[in-house]
C-alpha cells in the first residue's frame, strides 16, 4: 500500500495537471477547485509517504530502474514542497484570474516533477524529473506570453539553467563509463577519474539550478513570472532543488575533496555577492530574488562541508520564509500596481495584517531570534567553522548582509509614506487598492513556518534527524553562537532602521553577470557558429556542390549511353524478334496448318469410303470377304 502511495504522490498532480492543461475547462471555479483539490490530496499523500518511508522501482533505461524512495532526508523536504505548493495555489486562487486552467495545470506538472526530483534515487529518474521541471518553469515564467519581455525572460532563465544541466548528462555518461552504477548512492564508488567527472557534472548542474555564481542572473529574469510562480519556483521548488541535489550526494563530494571545497566557496561567495546585489535593488521582487540566491548559498556551503541536516534545515526554513515574502510582494503588487520600494513606503501601515506577516518573514530573513533562519543559518555556520575559519568568515559577512537588506525592506514598508507616493502606483499593472481576504490565510500559514521551522536544528530534534540521515558533520549551534547571531542581527537591523543603508549602485544590475555571460559565452558562441557557417558555405557546400555536379555529369553521360546505345540495341532486337515472329506465323499458317487440314480431309474421305460398304446386306459382306481373300491370295502369289 505504501508503494502505491509513493507512486500517487507525483502521479496525482501529474494526471490532473495534464488534464487541466489539455482540456482547459472554461469554468474558472472548476479549474481552481481541481488544482487546489489535487494539491490538498498531494499534501496528505506526502505526509503518508514521509511516515511510511516507502521505496518503489520500475524498469526504465540504461539498464537501471526508475527508482523512488522516501528516506529521512527526502521526507521533510517532500512535505515542505507539497505544503508550500498547496499554500501558493490557495493564494493564486485569490490572485490569478487569467487562464486558471492552464496556470493550475502547469503548476501541478511542476509539482510532480519536483516530487520526483526529491525522491529519485537513480540518475535516469532524476534526469527525467530535472528536464520536466526545467520545461514547466519556462512555461510558468513566460505564462503571460503576450506581454512584452515575458517570453524573453523565460528563455534567458531556461537557456541558462539548461546550459548548466549539461553537467548532469556528463555525470550520467561518466557513471555509465565508470561502471559503478547509476544509483545516486553508488556514484562515489566509481573509479577515480570517472568519479571526479561525475562530481563536477553534478556540481555544475546543481549550481546552475540554485542560481549560484556565475549563473545567478537568470533568477532576476525569472521575476517576470506571476508572483505565485516566483513564490514557488524560488522558495521550495526549482532553485531549492539545486542545493538539495548537493545534499543528496555527500559521499560523492567527500570522495572528491577538491570539488567539495569549490562548491563550498561558491556558496559562500554567492551569499556575499548576491547579498550586495539585494542591498542595491529598488524593486521588492528583485531584492527577494537576489536574497534567494544568497540564502541558497548557505545550503550549498553546508553541502560543501558535509553539513547535510544543517543545510536541509536552512532549505526548509528558507522555503517558508521566502514563499511568504514573495506572496506578500504579490499581494501589494495586486493592490497598488507596483513593487517598487519607493512606492511601497508605509504599505505595512495601510494593510497591517499583511504588514505584520511580512515583518515575520523579513525578521526571519535577517536572522533575528527566535525565528527559523536565525537557528538554521547559525547551524550552517557552526558546521562551516569546524571545517574552515576562512569560509566561516565569508559566511558571517553574508549573514550581516542578510540583516542589512531585510532591514532595508522592513524600514521601507513601515516608514511613514511621504507625500506624493501615490504617483508611483499602477506603474506595472492596474491596482485594485485592496488585498483580497483569501490572500491572508496562506500568508499566515507560511508565517508560522517562518517562525518555527528552525527547531529542526535544535536538540533533541537535530540529534534524531542526524542519526537517521547518518550525518556526522553537522554541528548543533551552541548557545553562545546563537546569542551572538541574534545580537548581530538586532544590531544590524537597528543600524539600518536608524541610518540610511548605503546601496552599492554598481551591484544594482546583478553585477552585470548577464552582460558578462553574453560577452564570454553568447558572443563567442555566435562567432564560432558564424565561422562554422562560413566554413560550411565555402568548403563543405562547395565540395558537396562539386560532387553533385560531377555526379550529375556522370548521370548525363550514362543517360546518353542509355539513349544511344542500350535503347537502340533493345529496339533493334525487338524489331528483329517481331519480324521473326511474323515469318513464323506465316509458315504456321501456310505450311503447317495446310498440312494438318489436308491430312484431316484425307482422313475424312477414308472414313466416308469405309462407311459405304456398311449397307446391312449379307451378300455384299460375302462379296467383300471374297474380294479380300482374292487380294490376299494374289499378294501371296506375288510374294512367292
Amino acid at each position: 500500500m505504501s508503494a502505491a502511495v509513493l507512486w500517487a504522490v507525483p502521479g496525482l498532480p501529474a494526471c490532473v495537471g495534464v488534464l487541466l492543461a489539455v482540456i482547459q475547462p472554461r469554468s474558472r471555479r472548476l479549474a481552481v477547485t481541481a488544482t487546489v483539490g489535487a494539491a490538498t490530496v498531494t499534501v496528505g499523500l506526502s505526509l503518508w509517504a514521509a511516515l511510511s518511508a516507502p521505496s518503489v522501482s520500475a524498469p526504465f533505461v540504461l539498464g537501471t530502474g526508475f527508482d523512488l524512495a522516501v528516506d529521512p532526508l527526502a521526507g521533510p523536504v517532500l512535505i515542505t514542497v507539497a505544503v508550500v505548493t498547496w499554500v501558493v495555489l490557495i493564494f493564486a486562487a485569490a490572485d490569478t484570474d487569467r487562464d486558471a486552467a492552464r496556470f493550475g495545470g502547469l503548476m501541478l506538472l511542476f509539482l510532480a516533477a519536483v516530487v520526483v526530483t526529491v525522491t529519485a534515487t537513480t540518475v535516469p529518474a532524476l534526469l527525467l524529473a530535472w528536464e520536466v521541471m526545467g520545461a514547466t518553469s519556462y512555461a510558468l515564467i513566460g505564462f503571460a506570453w503576450d506581454r512584452p519581455g515575458k517570453l524573453q525572460a523565460g528563455a534567458v532563465a531556461f537557456i541558462t539553467t539548461r546550459s548548466a544541466d549539461l553537467g548532469l548528462y556528463l555525470a550520467a555518461g561518466a557513471a555509465l563509463a565508470g561502471g559503478a552504477g547509476l544509483g545516486l548512492a553508488d556514484l562515489a564508488q566509481a573509479p577515480g577519474g570517472w568519479r571526479t567527472a561525475i562530481a563536477v557534472g553534478i556540481a555544475v548542474a546543481a549550481l546552475g539550478k540554485a542560481a549560484q555564481l556565475p549563473f545567478a542572473f537568470w533568477l532576476s529574469r525569472a521575476m517576470e513570472g506571476p508572483s505565485p510562480v516566483s513564490a514557488l519556483l524560488h522558495s521550495a521548488a526549482m532553485v531549492a532543488m539545486g542545493g538539495y541535489l548537493l545534499l543528496r550526494v555527500p559521499g560523492l563530494l567527500a570522495a572528491v575533496p577538491a570539488v567539495a571545497t569549490a562548491v563550498a566557496w561558491v556558496g559562500a561567495l554567492t551569499a556575499v555577492a548576491l547579498g550586495l546585489v539585494a542591498l542595491a535593488q529598488r524593486d521588492l521582487k528583485q531584492l527577494l530574488a537576489a536574497s534567494t540566491a544568497a540564502q541558497l548559498g548557505y545550503v550549498v556551503l553546508a553541502a560543501g562541508v558535509g553539513g547535510v541536516t544543517a543545510g536541509a534545515t536552512h532549505l526548509i526554513a528558507h522555503a517558508a520564509t521566502k514563499a511568504l515574502l514573495f506572496l506578500t510582494a504579490g499581494a501589494w503588487l495586486s493592490a497598488l500596481g507596483t513593487k517598487q520600494l519607493d512606492a511601497l513606503s508605509g504599505v505595512a501601515r495601510r494593510w497591517r495584517s499583511v504588514g505584520v506577516l511580512a515583518t515575520i518573514g523579513l525578521l526571519s530573513l535577517a536572522g533575528a531570534a527566535p525565528l527559523s533562519l536565525w537557528a538554521s543559518k547559525e547551524a550552517v555556520l557552526a558546521s562551516v567553522l569546524s571545517a574552515s575559519p576562512w569560509l566561516y568568515g565569508v559566511g558571517l559577512a553574508g549573514a550581516v548582509l542578510s540583516a542589512a537588506y531585510a532591514g532595508r525592506a522592513l524600514a521601507v514598508i513601515w516608514q511613514k509614506a511621504p507625500p506624493g507616493v501615490e504617483a508611483g502606483f499602477d506603474t506595472e499593472q492596474p491596482g485594485t487598492r485592496r488585498v483580497a481576504p483569501g490572500m491572508v490565510l496562506p500568508l499566515a500559514l507560511l508565517a508560522g513556518g517562518a517562525a518555527t521551522l528552525g527547531v529542526l536544528v535544535l536538540p533533541p530534534v537535530s540529534v534524531a534527524w542526524r542519526a537517521a540521515v547518518g550525518d556526522d558533520r553537522s554541528v548543533d549551534p551552541g548557545a553562545l553562537g546563537l546569542a551572538v547571531a541574534a545580537a548581530l542581527a538586532i544590531a544590524v537591523l537597528a543600524a539600518v532602521w536608524r541610518w540610511p543603508v548605503p546601496t552599492p549602485d554598481w551591484a544594482h544590475d546583478w553585477l552585470r553577470l548577464e552582460t558578462a555571460a553574453g560577452r564570454l559565452v553568447v558572443v563567442p558562441t555566435i562567432r564560432t557558429a558564424a565561422l562554422l557557417a562560413r566554413f560550411d558555405d565555402r568548403v563543405v557546400d562547395r565540395g558537396v556542390v562539386g560532387l553533385a555536379r560531377g555526379g550529375f555529369g556522370l548521370a548525363t553521360r550514362l543517360a546518353r549511353f542509355d539513349d544511344r546505345g542500350l535503347d537502340v540495341a533493345v529496339t533493334g532486337l525487338a524489331r528483329r524478334t517481331f519480324d521473326l515472329a511474323g515469318r513464323s506465323a506465316r509458315i504456321d499458317d501456310g505450311v503447317v496448318d495446310a498440312a494438318v487440314v489436308g491430312f484431316a480431309r484425307s482422313l475424312r474421305r477414308a472414313g466416308r469410303a469405309a462407311q459405304r460398304p456398311q449397307t446391312g446386306q449379307l451378300h455384299e459382306y460375302y462379296l467383300q470377304s471374297v474380294a479380300v481373300l482374292a487380294g490376299a491370295l494374289l499378294l501371296l502369289v506375288l510374294i512367292g
